[in-house]
């Protein structure tokens, strides 16, 4: 399995981190050119790589990490994205009304033709996602939902393997509202800094 965070802002910045602790390979890209990242690459850890959005889009699971209205330039840049997994780690706020009701991950898989679209890595701010997700014997949470359950799991995986507890919340239109921003007003569990004990 192939990663690519695709975003290099304080987010993409903060998952790059969460794969070097745990020596998982990743590819980063942004709208500035590779050479433009690798003082921070290279700053961050040696499993740590950037490429051209082209290059780093070859990756099997793609996270979006760029600021919301940018991921429709990041969905043009492949013709179908079968095959593909998408997690969704952007905040929409205030919410568009282009969304027209629709979570905005819901909005965001439209344009991901193919792709399997999971909301995650989203809830938590970039200083606490940076941080090693393992505290007092538990394991900080990462909430989790799609349309597809399928797609699900190989997400709930990674997330185990970069050290945090997946806590699945079904369909995005149901338990992922929980954290969506609705109009002016942030889902519940956005910026809550849960853990779960180890079983």
């Amino acid at each position: 399995m192939s990663y690519a965070i695709i975003g290099f802002g304080n987010i993409g910045q903060a998952l790059a981190r969460a794969f070097a602790r745990k020596n998982i390979d990743v590819t980063v890209a942004s709208r500035r050119p590779p050479e433009a990242l690798v003082p921070q690459v290279r700053a961050i850890g040696p499993t740590v790589v950037a490429k051209s959005l082209q290059e780093a889009l070859e990756a099997d699971t793609i996270i979006l990490a760029v600021p919301f209205g940018e991921h429709r330039e990041v969905a043009k840049a492949l013709p179908n994205w079968k095959g593909k997994t998408v997690i969704d780690a952007m905040n929409a706020f205030p919410v568009p009304e282009e969304l027209d009701g629709l979570p905005s991950s819901a909005f965001v898989a439209k344009g991901f033709t193919g792709a399997k679209l999971v909301k995650g890595f989203n809830h938590l701010v970039a200083v606490t996602l940076a941080a090693d997700p393992i505290v007092e014997g538990g394991h900080r949470v990462d909430f989790l939902s799609s349309d597809d359950e399928d797609a699900i799991a190989p997400v709930a995986a990674l997330a185990k393997q970069l050290g945090f507890a997946p806590v699945k919340l079904g369909k995005l239109n149901e338990g992922g509202a929980l954290v969506h921003a609705r109009g002016r007003t942030w889902g519940q569990l956005i910026f809550q800094d849960l853990f779960k004990k180890e079983q």
